[in-house]
């Protein structure tokens, strides 16, 4: 596909994810796609979609086809993306296992999805070589790096022996916007996991609806971080990406989350209380450890942008006076404080996943970065609700995301209904029809109420 095609058609208005993904390795194709926090590893749009290809052509030949299912059992590292966006290019579903499963929760997703095929890395072979005794039904198990044996091929050696006669760009036609795209496992909390089935057109819905919340950068970064089994790394970190062209730094240890953002300076943070959490008790630590005559100021400044951030959230007026106090303190403190932690070229940062202690949120209000709520769901691909971050009002998950309509059932039961809710759960009609109403609406199991705003 030319650029002068790529410019008419702008990724966020294809049709399928993987006619996202061409448009925009054709539009950014000499521009970093995905690397390594270290930089040893970093590939432009232009090399992942060779990568993609080969490894598209290599699976093809190992008898992967549109609609089978292939399972990646991968940390948070390049590969990741590669072997997603390959399944992906032959119109097939890849989805992903929680790192920390053991055999038999490995064997039993694997073999509700009917994959025959699984990628992962040297750490989890031994898991995967329990779980295959369980599973009669794989055929192929593909490590990404390391040495292949009898049992086990190398991601190279795949890539290598590619179906010549495999044709992306045909494949890629050929996909249309209600197949399924992936399937999230959910956490199987009550009873084994359900596996949502999410399709292309759930997926660009969700995508499409950040972009009238937030404007995100053209050189814009993000983290890749969490649990690639999760639908909020998964659409933040890999769908958001490969639609808006941002480039993803992949960090293999979550632990080490906060270390990096000083190192990448990302453009949109998504982390879940405990990590906000986290960070305010580093900064109240190390200003605890300050000398007096350095800490009194800062305490002050502090207190001075919470008291505006209480007057701006019960919409009273902030006196002139205040409002100069806190952009001189902004200027002066704040800056330094949001540049130290990474987070002084983000557009927009979010909490969700649980609820965030109020006094958390207000303190990152009043150091400058206005941190937003949001809520969704595996089953909406994880879209729902959003603070837009012009008018946050903490305490509340926001109001519906764009292109999402919700109501309350009569016993304050959430109900939604947008194309970002799921096709149905894998192998579970019973399951889907009990989480729909008669109208189409999906019961999201949750209890929730408007304020007089609408959030």
């Amino acid at each position: 596909m030319g650029t002068d095609t790529a410019a008419a058609k702008r990724a966020v208005d294809a049709s399928t994810m993987a006619e996202a993904f061409r448009l925009t390795a054709a539009e950014r194709e000499t521009e970093t796609a995905v690397r390594t926090l270290d930089g040893a590893t970093e590939w432009t749009w232009g090399e992942l979609r060779e990568k993609v290809d080969a490894l598209a052509a290599g699976l093809h030949g190992l008898g992967l086809r549109k609609g089978d299912s292939i399972a990646l059992l991968l940390g948070n590292r390049p590969e990741f993306h590669l072997a997603d966006l390959a399944a992906v290019m032959v119109g097939a579903t890849p989805f992903s296992i929680y790192m920390t499963y053991a055999p038999n929760q490995i064997a039993y997703v694997v073999g509700d999805a009917e994959a025959r095929i699984l990628i992962t890395e040297p750490a989890f072979l031994d898991n995967v070589a329990k779980a295959r005794e369980e599973l009669p039904d794989l055929e192929h198990v593909i490590v990404v790096e390391g040495e292949g044996n009898d049992d086990v091929k190398t991601l190279a050696e795949v890539m290598e022996a590619g179906d010549e006669s495999f044709d992306a760009d045909a494949s890629v036609s050929e996909i249309g916007p209600g197949d399924v795209l992936t399937l999230i496992y959910t956490s199987g909390t009550t009873g084994p996991p359900k596996g949502v089935q999410l399709a292309h057109k759930n997926l660009l819905a969700a995508v499409r609806g950040i972009e009238e919340l937030i404007e995100l950068p053209k050189d814009g970064k993000v983290v890749s971080w969490l649990p690639n089994a999760h639908i909020a790394e998964r659409c933040a970190h890999h769908y958001i990406p490969v639609v808006y062209g941002l480039q993803v730094v992949t960090i293999p240890d979550p632990r080490k989350v906060m270390e990096a953002l000083p190192q990448v300076h990302p453009s949109w943070f998504f982390a879940v209380p405990r990590i906000w959490e986290k960070l305010k008790a580093g900064l109240e630590t190390m200003l605890a450890s300050q000398p007096d005559e350095q800490r009194a100021p800062v305490e002050q400044a502090i207190a001075a942008a919470l008291q505006k951030v209480r007057l701006e959230q019960a919409g009273e007026e902030v006196p002139e006076e205040l409002a100069a106090a806190v952009a001189q303190a902004d200027e002066r403190i704040f800056s330094g404080l949001r540049t130290m932690l990474g987070l002084d070229q983000v557009v927009a940062i979010n909490v969700g996943a649980a609820p965030t202690p109020v006094e958390v949120l207000e303190f990152f209000h009043a150091i400058g970065l206005p941190l937003a709520e949001l809520w969704g769901m595996s089953e909406t691909c994880g879209a729902g609700t959003c603070n837009p971050p012009e008018r946050i009002k903490l305490g509340t998950v926001g109001p519906p995301a764009p292109g999402v309509e919700i109501r309350l059932d009569t016993d304050g039961e959430v109900l939604v209904k947008s194309d970002v809710v799921m096709i149905g759960y894998r192998n579970l009609p019973d399951k889907t029809a009990e989480a729909m109403t008669e109208d189409g609406w999906l019961r999201t199991g949750d209890i929730g109420e408007f304020d007089d705003d609408g959030y």
